[in-house]
C-alpha cells in the first residue's frame, strides 16, 4: 500500500529522533528534546518521561514539554498502579477519557491541565522496563495506531539515551577511582623501602611486588642504635584503600614504639603489646594484621625476634632450615594477648628469609599454589649466594611455576646474608 504524504512525513521524523540523541549533550538536554520532539510530531498537548526508581517503588519525573509545575507536582506515580503495570509488561495503554476512567489516580489534576486522553508506552533496555514514556491529549479517544508507533519510537530513544549516559557515568566514576587508587598506590609506594640499608656484616635486598594499586604489605627498616636496628614486615588483612590506610597508620605506630628503651635494649615484648593495643582499637570485625618484629644487633650479631601470627622468617645455616615462629596471636584480635620473644645467634654464612604469605600463596593457572617447600628448595639452592641473586632466584623460580596466571595477593620479601666483609658503613 502507498504510504500517505503525512505518514512519510512521520517516517522521516521518526528517523530523525536518532540524531537528537548524538553529539557532546547532557542527557537532561536529550530528554527533553525527545519529550518535545513527540509532542510536535503527533500534535498532541504535553509529553512526561518517567525514570523508575528500584528502591522507592515509584517512578520519579525526569522532563516534561506542555505541562505546568503544578501538574508535574501533583505526586508520586508507583510501579505498581495498573497502567504502568500493563505499559511495562509490554502493552501500549491508552486512556480514552482521563476525568472519568477508574485507572486514573488524579483525576481532578488532569480536569485543572485540561488533560483528556492519555497514552502510555514503557522505555525498556534489554527487555527491562526503566520507565515510561506518556502523551497527554485535551481530546477524548485521541490515540490511534500511528501515535503508539511514535511514542514506542521515542521510547526507545529515550531508553538508549538513558542507558548511554548510565554507563558513561560509570565509565567516569570508575575513571576517577581508578586515578584516586593510583594516587594512593603511589603515596604507599613512597613508605615501603626501594631499597634494604647497608649495614656492616650484613647483606640485604628486598623485593615489593603489589597484586593492586594498593594493599596491606609492609616491610620497613629502623636504626635504633649505632649497632642495632629493627626489621619488620607486616601483612594487613584486606585490600584497597582501607588496607593501605591500616598500613599506613600501622607504620607510624610502629616507628614510634620501635624507638624506644626497650628496643634499644633487645626486649621488645612491651613494643609488641602496645602495638597490638593500638591495633585492636583500629581493627573492625574481621580485620587483623600479621606481623614479624626483629632487632638485630650486629656487634653480637644476634637477632632478637616477636612473630605476631606472620609467616615465620627462615633461617638456612648450612643448608639447613629453622622456621622462627616464637611469638602468639595475629595483632588487632586481643588487647590482653600475650607474646614470647626469642632471642637467636648469627654466625657468618647464615641466610634469613621474611616474607608475606603472597609468596608462597602464588597460584598458577591450574590453581596449584607454588607454596612453602618449592620456595625453601629455592631459597636453599641460592642460600651461598648474595642477598639480592637470593632474593631475585626466588622470585624468578615462582614466575616460572605461575607464568602469567593473575595474581591476588602483595608480596614482600627481606632476604638477609651474614656477611663480616659487607659495608664498612653503617646504615646509609
Amino acid at each position: 500500500m502507498k504510504k500517505t504524504k503525512k505518514q512519510i512525513e512521520r517516517d522521516e521524523q521518526i528517523y530523525q529522533l536518532t540524531t537528537l540523541v548524538a553529539g557532546d549533550v547532557s542527557l537532561q538536554e536529550v530528554l527533553d528534546k525527545l519529550a518535545e520532539a513527540a509532542v510536535k510530531i503527533t500534535g498532541v498537548k504535553a509529553c512526561s518521561i518517567r525514570l523508575l526508581d528500584e528502591e522507592a517503588g515509584d517512578l520519579k519525573m525526569r522532563s516534561t514539554y506542555g505541562l505546568s509545575e503544578e501538574y508535574r507536582n501533583k505526586g508520586e506515580v508507583s510501579k505498581h498502579d495498573s497502567v504502568i503495570k500493563a505499559a511495562f509488561a509490554g502493552e501500549a495503554m491508552v486512556v480514552d477519557d482521563m476525568r472519568i476512567d477508574g485507572r486514573v489516580k488524579y483525576k481532578e489534576a488532569a480536569i485543572k491541565e485540561g488533560l483528556v486522553s492519555q497514552l502510555t508506552v514503557a522505555m525498556q533496555f534489554r527487555r527491562k522496563a526503566i520507565g515510561v514514556l506518556r502523551l497527554y491529549s485535551p481530546k477524548p479517544k485521541r490515540f490511534d495506531q500511528d501515535d503508539i508507533s511514535v511514542a514506542r519510537a521515542v521510547a526507545s530513544q529515550c531508553a538508549a539515551a538513558i542507558t548511554n549516559a548510565r554507563l558513561y557515568a560509570k565509565a567516569i566514576e570508575g575513571a576517577r577511582i581508578a586515578e584516586q587508587m593510583r594516587l594512593a598506590g603511589i603515596v604507599q609506594r613512597r613508605m615501603i623501602p626501594e631499597k634494604a640499608p647497608l649495614v656492616p656484616g650484613l647483606d640485604l635486598s628486598v623485593a615489593y611486588i603489589p597484586c593492586f594499586d594498593v594493599g596491606g604489605d609492609l616491610y620497613d627498616f629502623h636504626r635504633i642504635a649505632d649497632d642495632c636496628f629493627v626489621v619488620t614486615i607486616a601483612d594487613v588483612i584486606g585490600k584497597g584503600i582501607p588496607a593501605a590506610l591500616m598500613m599506613s597508620s600501622f607504620r607510624g605506630a610502629v616507628h614510634a614504639y620501635a624507638d624506644t628503651e626497650a628496643a634499644r635494649k633487645g626486649t621488645p615484648k612491651d613494643i609488641i603489646h602496645k602495638i597490638n593495643k593500638m591495633a585492636c582499637g583500629e581493627c573492625r570485625d574481621g580485620e587483623f594484621i600479621t606481623f614479624f618484629f626483629a632487632v638485630i644487633c650486629v656487634e653480637d650479631m644476634t637477632m632478637t625476634y616477636c612473630n605476631c601470627g606472620h609467616q615465620p622468617t627462615v633461617l638456612i645455616r648450612d643448608g639447613q632450615v629453622t622456621e622462627l615462629e616464637k611469638g602468639g596471636l595475629v595483632l588487632g584480635v586481643d588487647p590482653q594477648a600475650e607474646y614470647e620473644i626469642e632471642t637467636v645467634g648469627l654466625k657468618d654464612g647464615d641466610c634469613l628469609l621474611f616474607y608475606t604469605d603472597g609468596l608462597v600463596d602464588a597460584a598458577n593457572f591450574d590453581g596449584e599454589l607454588w607454596g612453602r617447600e618449592r620456595m625453601l628448595k629455592a631459597a636453599k639452592k641460592f642460600a651461598a649466594c648474595s642477598a639480592e641473586q637470593m632474593v631475585k632466584s626466588i622470585l624468578g623460580y615462582r614466575r616460572r611455576f605461575v607464568g602469567l596466571a593473575s595474581q591476588r595477593d602483595d608480596t614482600s620479601i627481606i632476604g638477609v646474608k651474614v656477611d663480616k666483609t659487607a659495608n664498612p658503613e653503617f646504615m646509609k
